[in-house]
């Protein structure tokens, strides 16, 4: 078993008044040699944007994005014509391929909107652009695993072009379960706490500390509080 640990307040801060965001990997001013991704996972945002604030339009192009809102809600808007909002409990998916321009703004007057923003390489480039999200029912994680993404589009949750497998889980004080790879020998994965405290295949983590483990079957998790998980399955190689 091989691991990487990233504590909460090692991450990369930027505040630009209206938007403070946590990078757990390099980005745009934050450039750390020795975190520009795991496996395949090249962006994991942790993103506050103020009132009536926003992304203005910008592109992408090759890369499978995906956004969880974790409070408040988010108005999105794209060139393929979608202009929605997500909200916590949903999640949504964003295949860039040959090229895509959108927005995304704070849908609230009055408070932030808190979401994290996800990168993942594609195994297709130049693919057709395509949206999608869905709202999930939470309850369904409650001390068990919610399979939130995959690489297949007939199962649980949305999908992208890579063999990639998210679940999320909130697990009350004291609380066990074990993660199985979906493929353990060519895939990690990355755990990133949401809330509480959490024991790893041995590792103590705290609220926002984010665990990649490798070469390794499965996880062992053990809640020592409530706590919210997101585990990033991810090939290790791109």
């Amino acid at each position: 078993m091989k691991t990487v640990l990233h504590k909460s307040d090692t991450r990369g801060n930027a505040n630009h008044g209206w938007l403070k965001s946590r990078h757990t990997f390099s980005f745009a001013n934050y450039h750390d040699p020795e975190r520009m991704n795991f496996g395949v996972l090249r962006v994991l945002n942790d993103d506050m944007v103020s009132e009536n604030q926003g992304f203005g339009t910008h592109p992408h192009r090759d890369m499978e994005i995906i956004s969880i809102p974790l409070e408040g809600d988010l108005k999105h808007q794209d060139n393929m014509g979608n202009e929605t909002v997500i909200r916590e409990g949903d999640i949504q998916v964003m295949s860039a391929g040959t090229g895509v321009m959108h927005s995304e703004y704070n849908n609230n007057p009055d408070k932030p909107v808190k979401f994290l923003q996800i990168w993942v390489i594609p195994n297709k480039q130049n693919v057709k652009p395509r949206y999608d999200q869905i709202t999930l029912e939470t309850a369904d994680r409650k001390n068990k695993l919610q399979q939130v993404l995959s690489p297949n589009e007939a199962d649980a949750g949305v999908w992208i072009h890579q063999n990639a497998w998210f679940n999320m889980t909130n697990l009350e004080n004291g609380k066990e379960l074990q993660y199985k790879l979906n493929d353990a020998q060519k895939n990690g994965v990355y755990a990133f706490i949401l809330k509480g405290d959490v024991t790893i295949n041995g590792q103590a983590l705290n609220e926002r500390d984010g665990l990649g483990i490798w070469e390794v079957e499965s996880l062992d998790i053990k809640a020592d509080s409530d706590t919210e998980i997101l585990l990033m399955e991810v090939p290790m190689t791109m």
